[in-house]
């Protein structure tokens, strides 16, 4: 099976650009900011699927460059969508957590109500809107704080700041779960091709790590594999304000997703081992 993913630099699509059948398009091929050019790369020849897998990140700037990132992650996405739909190809969509309010303590079920709290859920949610009007086959696969040994993130945040100091103050009120990028990757292609075969799988899943934590019980399980002699210290989101207000609840209800295409919950802390065995910090 052949698959076409837009994004190359990003960490789930540096980790889909290691599995076979995969070609990733960068900004050279594909611009997010100019939905008509990206939507003309789905027309090339002997594409079986096609997986987006870049977007605006930026969750603190994007509440002050909202109208960008809505057409990178909400016109550019639906432009493709309906170039997928037009030429037959299935299509997965990564969304997030974001696009809910983290009311409540309850995991997130993919039939819940939106209602993001800052310019990039709502961004996001956008594109969810987009690709599900287009009308094609299509899986929206709503994940979480998305970890890797790629790029910038906060594995390796912890790691730098571990080295330096005998103790970190970490957000410990918002909780959710990690989802390493590798375990994403598997799941896109799985699921792009079980949608090639049943398109009536088409809607909206879940996929978040296992089991629940805290960013503050992130911190201390990353120093604990990797032996880092740094201290914990969990302080409420109040104590570290930003610009984009994050939701308290990133529980995702997974059920649906392994019932219809049979794609299990990945253990983070297995993932997590892997990502520090990948950057040197552990054998």
């Amino acid at each position: 099976m052949n698959i076409l993913v837009f994004g190359k630099t990003g960490q789930l699509a540096q980790e889909l650009s290691r599995l076979e059948g995969v070609t990733c398009l960068g900004r050279d091929h594909a611009e997010f900011s100019d939905p008509a050019a990206a939507a003309a790369q789905v027309a090339g020849a002997g594409i079986d699927a096609v997986i987006i897998a870049a977007a605006y990140t930026a969750v603190d700037r994007a509440e002050s460059e909202e109208r960008l990132a809505t057409t990178i992650n909400g016109a550019t996405p639906g432009a493709i969508a309906q170039a997928c739909a037009a030429h037959g190809l299935p299509l997965v969509y990564i969304s997030t957590d974001y696009v809910f309010d983290g009311s409540g303590e309850t995991p997130w079920q993919p039939g819940d109500a939106p209602a993001p709290v800052n310019a990039y859920g709502r961004s996001k949610l956008a594109g969810e809107a987009a690709v599900g009007a287009a009308g094609g086959v299509t899986a929206i696969l709503r994940t979480s704080w998305v970890v890797s040994a790629h790029g910038n993130n906060f594995v390796k945040t912890m790691l730098r700041l571990g080295a330096e100091r005998d103790q970190l103050s970490i957000v410990a009120d918002q909780i959710g779960a990690p989802t390493p990028a590798r375990a994403i990757a598997a799941a896109c292609l799985e699921m792009a091709r079980q949608l090639a075969e049943d398109p009536g799988k088409s809607g909206i899943y879940h996929l978040q790590g296992a089991p629940e934590v805290s960013w503050a019980g992130f911190a201390a399980e990353i120093f604990a594999q990797a032996d880092v002699a740094c201290a914990v210290a969990g302080i409420p989101s109040s104590a570290y304000p930003t610009p984009a207000p994050r939701p308290l609840n990133s529980r995702l209800d997974c059920t649906t997703l392994e019932t219809v295409f049979n794609i299990a919950q990945p253990d983070w802390r297995v993932g997590l081992a892997d990502i520090l065995h990948d950057l040197g910090a552990r054998p």
